[in-house]
């Protein structure tokens, strides 16, 4: 039984197989409809989400399988206060494979030790979100066609990210990537993040506070929010959540076939002008997602392609 908790719990190898079969649902879907018959999928979700829930519950739904779960966890028996581990061993006498997002980082670690299925990370506080980067390399390498050699421009909260985090970790390991990190200056990429994964691996990369100086070089801009529910000061907050507006006027700046992708939800960080841009790609991302997560829960799972019709 494996889990799927960090990026780098699977190897490039496995993580291009499971892109490869996501890119196989993404062509046929119809095909796939039936290969989870009577599979159910636990999603445990101890904070608020609309995209991760409801693309997991999409997923195992189009994969002909069944969902259950909770969405906050004031409705679950978090508010009694049953911990982690309970949960889990309870969760695994109903379902075959568990969804679980938490404020705490270290939270779905915690669960795969006591779990009797494989439990998926799908967020932990500010740490990791992998499927959410499994879904980032699957855009990336369906638009651009690779997933090396190539420079990421990664913009605005990248401090508290957990998708940037996560998108740093598993891009790390492609030959010829190349970083521009953007940000105000307390939203940093925090100093393990630079020295454990980019440093450690001689990554190149460029610290900057401009992202207009930064768009003429990159292949890809993944703009992130600045997360309200991160900071413990609202002026804070206020102060920093305007950082960075991308507008048409920003992206003329850009190279035509650079693509802009973002995690969602936006605030305002990504003006709405942008979206009639064909370089904008965010719903496309949300859409990969889905496929994305069909293919984990079809590897972690076992399942087997279904035959093609001859």
């Amino acid at each position: 039984m494996r889990h799927f908790l960090n990026p780098l719990d699977f190897s490039v190898e496995e993580l291009s197989e499971v892109l490869d079969l996501a890119e196989e649902i993404r062509r046929d879907p119809e095909r796939f409809a039936h290969v989870a018959d009577g599979k159910k999928l636990a999603t445990l979700f101890y904070e608020p989400s609309t995209r991760t829930r409801l693309s997991f519950e999409a997923a195992m739904l189009n994969l002909g399988g069944r969902t259950l779960g909770f969405p906050s966890s004031d409705v679950s028996s978090a508010a009694k206060g049953e911990s982690v581990a309970d949960t889990i061993r309870v969760i695994s006498c109903y379902a075959d494979i568990a969804a679980m997002r938490h404020p705490k980082e270290g939270a779905p670690y915690v669960a795969a030790q006591f779990s009797g299925i494989p439990v998926i990370n799908a967020g932990d506080g500010g740490h990791q979100h992998p499927t959410q980067t499994l879904t980032d390399l699957l855009t990336i390498r369906s638009l651009k066609g690779r997933l090396g050699n190539m420079t990421i421009g990664l913009c605005g909260d990248l401090k508290f990210g957990r998708t940037v985090h996560s998108l740093i970790n598993a891009l790390s390991r492609y030959e010829g990537i190349r970083f521009v990190l953007i940000s105000p200056e307390v939203l940093r990429v925090p100093t393990y993040v630079i020295q454990d994964v980019l440093e450690a691996r001689q990554i190149p990369y460029r610290e900057t506070t401009d992202l207009e100086a930064s768009l003429p070089e990159l292949d890809i801009l993944y703009m992130t929010r600045v997360q309200r529910e991160r900071f413990f000061s609202e002026d804070e907050y206020l102060r920093l959540k305007d950082s960075y507006i991308l507008d048409t006027a920003k992206m003329a700046l850009a190279p035509q076939d650079m693509y802009v992708l973002h995690p969602l939800p936006r605030v305002n960080e990504i003006s709405v002008e942008v979206d009639k841009d064909p370089r904008a790609k965010y719903f496309y991302q949300v859409q990969c997602g889905v496929y994305a997560r069909m293919a984990l829960i079809m590897t972690l799972l076992g399942l087997k392609r279904p035959d093609k019709e001859v």
